[in-house]
């Protein structure tokens, strides 16, 4: 079952995502001095005093959005206030109250759901009085609290709490896999999200940069839970001009870094560009097993056939040959459940093991076929290979001179492993450590007892 809801709403700049970040215990939203930040909603699941919730960030309420969105803004506040079991009603202590504040408490009263009223920025017990001018909302008790301070923040989840329905669901078990969803503009990730969960779940505009935050989006596939993490198209570094841009790089290389499988997002109508290969670059280097998605297949599926953007690819990342390439129509849903299944797939592959005996008698056939050359008049030699971990998996194979094997090589042996193992889809470490010798032992004349 899924957690209670307890959705942050008010007008912009009153701190809301400051609040959100702070409840979570991460910097999950971007907190700007610039109105109008965050546009879809948020959402973290909270633990106090053994009660699970989700909290939802939600865009500010009023806000003329820069980007022509105002309305897509307004319908994801909408939809955070209906299915919300509390509402948390931000304020700000230092502006004090303003028409707009007793707009939304007037929209609030309307739903005839609990509300707790927060006064925001009361960074010190002097300006706790100036927090009684919002009893006139008619929200009730005021609390006063200040995200840059740390002040009252068991207080305020000691009051949502209490606040909370008596019945409340346990909490989720862990997803089964993250999912990052990453590409540059307008390639059709938020489109690709709304389809899994098959509902507006996030902004889908043609306007670049809707999606400034990365967004969890927790869905059901057969069964199983999953969450998918939307992350903000990506723009050519000397292109990003604002903070807001460089913040939401950064979400989106985090992104990579905690996802379980990694989802690339090209536009069949558009070549790859150096922002793709960046990208990509940054996957490889944190070892995340991909799937190369060609999203909007549907507009170019009768000009060319899929092996073309395939060889495309593969000759634009040579050493990603592994990586399994999937075409699909994110609008229609065309193979999309098929796309999630094969990285489900991966993320099983990520966690297999290999035996030490199979793994050695693997690159025992490997050396006796291609022998390492020679280094300093003398042949390298491998003593044995074990794998030490998974995510990825990760072999180290003790040896005699680790400086003797070549690049090219251990990029045999690499291949040797993969065309021979059953995560051959995934990234693969290899590692060459030297073996200790052991210590000489002394000659004695004691005989053993």
């Amino acid at each position: 079952m899924a957690n209670v809801q307890v959705v942050i709403v008010g007008r912009p700049n009153v701190g809301k995502s400051s609040i959100f970040n702070w409840l979570a215990g991460r910097r999950l939203a971007i907190v700007d001095d610039m109105a109008g930040v965050t546009r879809d909603r948020m959402t973290a699941e909270v633990e106090h005093e053994g009660r699970h919730f989700d909290l939802v960030d939600t865009g500010g309420i009023g806000i003329h959005d820069i980007d022509d969105l105002t309305h897509e803004i307004e319908e994801q506040i909408e939809y955070a206030l209906a299915t919300a079991d509390l509402v948390m009603f931000v304020v700000d202590v230092r502006t004090g109250m303003v028409p707009l504040d007793q707009e939304v408490a007037q929209r609030l009263r309307s739903l005839r759901k609990p509300v707790l009223l927060v006064a925001n920025k009361a960074d010190h017990e002097n300006l706790d009085s100036q927090g009684g001018e919002f009893y006139r909302l008619g929200a009730g008790e005021v609390l006063r609290v200040s995200t840059l301070q740390n002040r009252n923040r068991t207080t305020l989840l000691d009051a949502i709490v209490q606040k909370l329905p008596e019945t409340v669901a346990a909490a989720e078990s862990e997803p089964l896999m993250k999912l990052a969803i990453v590409g540059r503009r307008n390639v059709g990730k938020s489109t690709f999200i709304n389809t899994l969960v098959n509902s507006p779940r996030l902004i889908v505009s043609t306007v670049p940069g809707t999606t400034r935050d990365s967004v969890d989006v927790k869905f059901e596939l057969d069964g199983q839970p999953f969450i998918a993490i939307d992350t903000p198209g990506v723009r050519k570094r000397k292109s990003i001009r604002r903070d807001i841009e460089f913040y939401g790089l950064h979400r989106a290389q985090r992104s990579i870094r905690r996802a379980d499988v990694v989802l690339m997002f090209f536009d069949a109508k558009e070549p790859i560009s150096t922002v793709d290969k960046q990208l990509v670059h940054y996957i490889e280097e944190n070892h995340k097993p991909c799937v190369f998605v060609v999203n909007k297949w549907d507009l170019l599926a009768e000009e060319h056939a899929t092996g073309e953007w395939a060889d495309y690819v593969g000759e634009t990342f040579p050493t990603l040959n592994y990586v399994p390439i999937a075409f699909i129509t994110a609008q229609t849903g065309k193979n999309v459940k098929k796309l999630i299944n094969h990285a489900q797939m991966l993320f099983k592959q990520s966690l297999l093991r290999l035996g030490t005996g199979e793994m050695n008698r693997l690159l025992k056939r490997a050396l006796e076929l291609h022998p390492p050359p020679q280094y300093h008049h003398r042949r390298p030699k491998v003593y044995y290979a074990t794998q030490t971990a998974v995510q990825p998996p990760t072999i180290v194979l003790m040896c005699n001179e680790p400086k003797a094997f070549t690049p090219s090589y251990r990029r045999y042996l690499l291949a040797a492993v993969r065309d021979n193992v059953e995560f051959a889809e995934v990234p693969i470490r290899i590692f060459f450590d030297k073996r200790q010798s052991e210590p000489k032992r002394e000659k004695t004349d004691a005989r053993p007892e």
